[in-house]
C-alpha cells in the first residue's frame, strides 16, 4: 500500500479543520511518502513565512529514524549532542520535534510522514493526528 494523493488531502483538509475548531494558531501541514517525497503540502492564510522547511524537517526527522516525533523530542532532550549531530548529518532536514508524525497502514507498515508546524509542537500533533485518523490511518507521533 502507499500513500495516495486523496489520501494526502484528507489528512490536511482533517488536520486543518482540527487546528481550526481547537483554536490553534494557522497551521501548515506536508505529507510525504515513505522515501520521504512531498505528496501535499498546505499553508493556512497568514501562517508565518517558513512553515515549509519546518514541517518537512519534522516529518523527514520521523522517517530517517523511523519513529514518531513525540520519542524524537524525549531523545532531543536526553541527547541534544546526538540530535545535533543528526541534524548536521542531514543537511539541516532533521527537526526531532512533536509534529512530526509517521504514517502507518493497519499493519504498521510505514506509508510516510506528516509534518504540522504553527502552533505548540503539542498542537501540532494534536492535528497531524487527527489528521491522519480521519484518512483511516494509524499516527504514530
Amino acid at each position: 500500500m502507499t500513500l495516495s494523493l486523496a489520501a494526502a488531502r484528507i489528512i490536511i483538509t482533517q488536520a486543518l479543520a482540527k487546528g481550526r475548531a481547537a483554536g490553534m494558531k494557522p497551521l501548515s501541514v506536508l505529507v510525504v511518502d515513505a522515501g520521504g517525497h512531498p505528496i501535499a503540502f498546505e499553508r493556512e492564510d497568514t501562517a508565518s513565512a517558513g512553515r515549509y522547511v519546518i514541517a518537512m524537517g519534522k516529518a523527514n526527522a520521523c522517517l530517517m529514524m523511523g519513529i514518531g516525533g513525540a520519542a524524537l523530542q524525549e531523545r532531543a532532550e536526553k541527547d541534544p549532542a546526538f540530535m545535533g549531530a543528526l541534524t548536521g548529518a542531514y543537511g539541516g532536514a532533521f527537526l526531532p520535534r512533536k509534529g512530526g508524525l509517521l504514517v502507518r497502514d493497519a499493519t504498521g507498515a510505514v506509508l510516510g510522514a506528516v509534518g504540522v508546524t504553527g502552533c505548540t509542537s503539542d498542537n501540532d500533533a494534536l492535528a497531524g493526528t487527527a489528521g491522519i485518523e480521519a484518512a483511516g490511518l494509524v499516527a504514530e507521533g
